[in-house]
C-alpha cells in the first residue's frame, strides 16, 4: 500500500526539524552568534547539504565568519558601490506566481570594473542579494533572476566577476535562488558558459534556464502573471534600478 503524500512529507519535515535542533546545538557551541539566526536559515544550509549535519554546520560556520569580516556593518551601502551603480544593468520588480520576487540584469550593461575592482564587484552582488531577499514576503525564502544577454559582447565578458558571483551565491545564499531565465543569449557567450558551467552545483544547474527568443514570452508566462512581466518582454511592469526599489 502506498504511502500517502501527506504521511511521507510529515516524515520529511520531522526529519529536517531533528536535523534543525542537532545543527543548532552544533554551530551555537562553535560560535554564540548562531543563537539570533532562524530555523529557516539553517534549514537552507541543511538542504544545501543533502541533510548533512556536520557539512551543513561548516559551510554556515563559514557563512558566519566571512559575514562577520565582509559586511561588518550588518548591510552594504550604496557609497562602498558606486562604480557598480553607475553602470545601471540590475533591476527589480514584481513577484512571481509563487510570490518569489523577480531581478533583471542586463549583462551588456556590466563591464569589468577598473576603477573599484573585484572587491567592489563582490560587494555589489552582497548588496543586490540582501535587497532581493529583504523584499520576500513571509513565508518565502527564494527569488528568480531574469538574465537578459542582448547585446552581449566579449567587451562585457568577466569571468572573474561571474565566479565570483556565483561562489558568494552558493556558498553563503544557498537555496535563495528559484529560478534563473537566461533570455537573448548570444552563440559567443556559450564560449564563457562552458568554462563557468561546472562550477555551478547541481542544485543551482536545476534551476537554470536558457529560454529562445519566440519562446520568451510563453516561457515566463508559465511562472509569472503578465501584471508582473518587465514591459521589454511583452508584460506590464517597467524596470525599476535595484538601489530605488
Amino acid at each position: 500500500m502506498m504511502m500517502s503524500c501527506e504521511y511521507m512529507k510529515s516524515n520529511i519535515d520531522e526529519k529536517e526539524e531533528t536535523k534543525i535542533r542537532l545543527m543548532r546545538a552544533l554551530v551555537e557551541k562553535q560560535d554564540p552568534s548562531s543563537k539570533e539566526v532562524d530555523d529557516p536559515t539553517l534549514r537552507r544550509f541543511l538542504r544545501a547539504r543533502d541533510l548533512d549535519v556536520e557539512k551543513a554546520s561548516g559551510m554556515f560556520l563559514k557563512y558566519l565568519k566571512w559575514r562577520q569580516t565582509f559586511v561588518p556593518n550588518g548591510s552594504i551601502s550604496l557609497s562602498e558601490v558606486p562604480n557598480e551603480l553607475s553602470q545601471n544593468k540590475m533591476f527589480m520588480q514584481g513577484f512571481d506566481k509563487k510570490g518569489r520576487p523577480i531581478a533583471t540584469v542586463l549583462g551588456a550593461r556590466h563591464f569589468q570594473n577598473k576603477l573599484g575592482g573585484l572587491e567592489e564587484f563582490k560587494r555589489f552582488v552582497v548588496y543586490i542579494l540582501d535587497k532581493i531577499c529583504s523584499r520576500m514576503p513571509p513565508g518565502q525564502e527564494k527569488f528568480v533572476v531574469i538574465g537578459d544577454l542582448k547585446g552581449w559582447g566579449y567587451s562585457n565578458s568577466d569571468l572573474r566577476a561571474y565566479l565570483g558571483a556565483l561562489s558568494i551565491l552558493q556558498d553563503y545564499y544557498p537555496e535563495r535562488l528559484g529560478k534563473l531565465f537566461i533570455v537573448h543569449a548570444p552563440y559567443i557567450f556559450m564560449t564563457v558558459w562552458k568554462i563557468v558551467y561546472p562550477f555551478i552545483d547541481n542544485n543551482t544547474k536545476k534551476k537554470i534556464v536558457f529560454v529562445q527568443d519566440k519562446k520568451l514570452k510563453s516561457t515566463l508566462l508559465e511562472e509569472i502573471d503578465e501584471s508582473q512581466i518587465p514591459e521589454i518582454y511583452g508584460g506590464q511592469l517597467p524596470l525599476v534600478p535595484i538601489q530605488e526599489t
